[in-house]
């Protein structure tokens, strides 16, 4: 039975239903995971809301709380009291001083005296065009407080300057003893509220401060100052009107809607119209029964958004890898009952070829074990000789390497010789002067040698880095300096032959992946092999080049001497090819420097100049260095 024939047997109205229940159950899972996502934001947001509430109302009923004691303090002072006592006949500055003094030191924005009637004798702005002085506040609620005998607190907009500002007030005795006195005065201190508001401006949320009347007193955001929550009626209007408490203020309403109700003090609130129009918010409310207010904090619900995007987003990926991996599954079943029906089909025909197998079987394994034994002698036999191939192919790069410094031996022995003899001179030198007691000449010899010593060093390192074996493990290589490298060990050489030198590298450093001194090795064979073919040539001239473009760089080395035969061009990279004389060379140094460019992942040819003359060029990918790749290495400085 094929697996479309097992298909075909479920209903097709069942597989109709699947196609609409798959797209169905993203649906479901996404807003269960957004739901679920939500409430947890708003959790989170609520207490993170009720945390930020209760420190702003605990800031706020601080701040105000503190001057509470100001107006007692003012009310029992002898000079108070005694210029109350007859105001007609004293000089009011001496007051007023001293309360501008007051205001001063407390932070406060007026303090000022009623006399029993609510006129204005004494204020600490008494030298502003809004003074307070000579005005009467028989309407305001502190008054009537005090002067009934009692604290007063009232909040509302200034009559002369229209600041809101918090009024506490206290009354005034000149004879407090009687049992039947009466307060002769009343003293006043008003409080500004725009140094709160300033701090709610550093909070992630709008904070309100509203009265019993649903009037917005105090708001981190000044557009929505002395508005309403709620429309006001023409009543409501004129019985505000009334109490001077806003002055004429229109009061209009803020645009507040309440969109949904979470509990008892929370909600999902915003605005109609104004500044914060288009943007939802969680509020929650909090009494201030002391100052006879109610201070709301509005926090926007962007973090709750984004939770259930992430929530959505993470559910129908969850939802789409299941609902893969049960498909892959269900495909997996069929495929197995396929394949189920498929052995069964045939072990009935396997069962009559496994016996004439069995007697087969017997009579092959003979041939099979001894065949495998031979392939195993053959199998190491193999590994065997690549190990030799190996160890020989190193050998002889090695011994191309000591071939070259045997080429360089002659141009080496003469850069050690001068700095030997010059040494032996200054040290016999240095002798006489210390026979005669000359310690300056004697030091400047010294220094000399010294300075010797360490150019020999230097040649004495660049042999023994060139001669070493490479361990074949790459690296981020300049192509430049193993240029400069190779030169310095042609230094005596292409001075001896007066050959120019011409560098054409780019600006910036070409950096290849190979190892270093296999590299380096290949450019030193391929310069000697360019001095070689210029020996006897006239104003001798080696070219070295570098050009690098996205993805490879390309190294030349061109020389000019009578150049490559046409004949040979094919030919010069096979092992054992020379065209030098008997005794010169083995053949083998082109050969193997084309094997170590092949195995860096390049291409070594050659190519004869137009103007006369060799070309050899060299084409590895490019790479880009490592923070800490150089080919500098430390062996080649030299040592003390």
């Amino acid at each position: 039975m094929t697996a479309a024939a097992e298909a075909s047997r479920l209903p097709r109205r069942w597989r109709h239903w699947l196609w609409w229940l798959a797209p169905l159950g993203l649906v479901l899972v996404v807003w269960q995971a957004a739901d679920v996502a939500r409430q947890q934001a708003l959790q989170s947001l609520q207490q993170d809301a009720e945390n930020e509430l209760r420190l702003s109302a605990t800031g706020l009923t601080g701040y105000l709380s503190r001057h509470a004691y100001l107006p007692r303090l003012l009310a029992s002072r002898e000079a108070v009291r005694r210029f109350l006592a007859a105001p007609q006949s004293q000089d009011a500055m001496p007051l007023n001083l001293l309360l501008d003094r007051f205001r001063a030191t407390t932070g406060v924005s007026d303090i000022y005296l009623l006399d029993r009637h609510a006129d204005t004798l004494a204020a600490s702005n008494w030298h502003r065009p809004n003074t307070f002085i000579g005005e009467n506040y028989a309407f305001r609620s502190y008054y009537t407080d005090a002067i009934a005998g009692r604290p007063g607190r009232f909040y509302g907009l200034g009559v002369q300057s229209l600041e809101r500002g918090y009024y506490f007030s206290a009354p005034v005795w000149l004879d407090d003893t009687a049992p039947d006195a009466t307060p002769d005065g009343v003293m006043v201190v008003k409080v500004l509220l725009d140094a709160v508001e300033a701090s709610w401006a550093e909070q992630e949320a709008e904070l309100l401060v509203t009265d019993a009347d649903d009037i917005i007193f105090m708001a981190s955001r000044p557009e929505l100052r002395m508005a309403s929550l709620a429309p006001l009626s023409a009543a409501e209007r004129r019985a505000l009107l009334a109490t001077r408490r806003y002055a004429d203020e229109p009061l209009d309403h803020s645009g507040f809607e309440v969109l949904e109700r979470l509990g008892q003090r929370s909600r999902l609130v915003g605005f109609a119209h104004g500044p914060l129009a288009g943007q939802r918010f969680l509020g929650l409310r909090r009494a201030l029964p002391e100052l006879g207010w109610e201070m709301q904090i509005l926090k926007p619900l962007d973090p709750v958004v984004r939770a259930q995007w992430v929530s959505a987003l993470l559910a129908g990926g969850l939802y789409g890898m299941v609902l893969l991996g049960g498909g892959i599954g269900w495909q997996r079943l069929r495929l197995r009952r396929e394949r189920e029906l498929f052995a069964e089909r045939e072990r009935h025909t396997l069962a009559r070829a496994r016996d004439e197998l069995e007697r087969n079987v017997a009579s092959r394994t003979r041939d099979l074990v001894e065949t495998n034994r031979r392939l195993s002698d053959e199998v190491e036999e193999r590994k065997r000789a690549e190990a030799d191939l190996r160890r020989t192919r190193d050998e002889l790069i090695q011994a191309a390497k000591l071939a070259v410094l045997g080429q360089l031996a002659a141009g080496i022995n003469h850069e050690l010789n001068q700095p030997l003899a010059a040494i032996r001179a200054y040290a016999e030198n240095a002798r006489a002067f210390l026979a005669r007691e000359r310690l300056e000449s004697a030091d400047r010899n010294l220094a000399e040698i010294v300075e010797l010593t360490g150019r020999m060093a230097e040649i004495s390192a660049q042999l023994r880095q060139f001669s070493r074996k490479g361990d074949e493990r790459r690296s981020a290589v300049s192509v430049t300096d193993c240029f400069e490298y190779a030169l310095r060990l042609f230094q005596a050489r292409l001075q001896e032959a007066g050959v120019r030198v011409e560098r054409r590298f780019p600006a910036a450093p070409a950096w290849v992946d190979a190892d270093p001194v296999r590299l380096e090795q290949v450019l030193v064979n391929l310069i000697g092999n360019a001095l070689q073919a210029m020996a006897g040539t006239a104003a001798p001239s080696l070219t070295l080049s570098v050009r690098a473009d996205h993805e490879t760089i390309e190294l030349a080395v061109e020389d000019s001497g009578p150049g490559i035969p046409p004949e040979q061009l094919t030919r010069i990279f096979e092992p054992f090819f020379t065209t030098k004389s008997p005794g010169s060379g083995l053949g083998l140094g082109l050969s193997i420097s084309s094997r170590i460019i092949d195995d860096l992942g390049g291409r070594l040819f050659a190519e004869n100049r137009a103007e006369g003359g060799a070309r050899f060029v060299i084409r590895l990918p490019r790479t880009r260095p490592a923070a800490a790749s150089s080919i500098r290495r430390q062996e080649n400085a030299p040592h003390a």
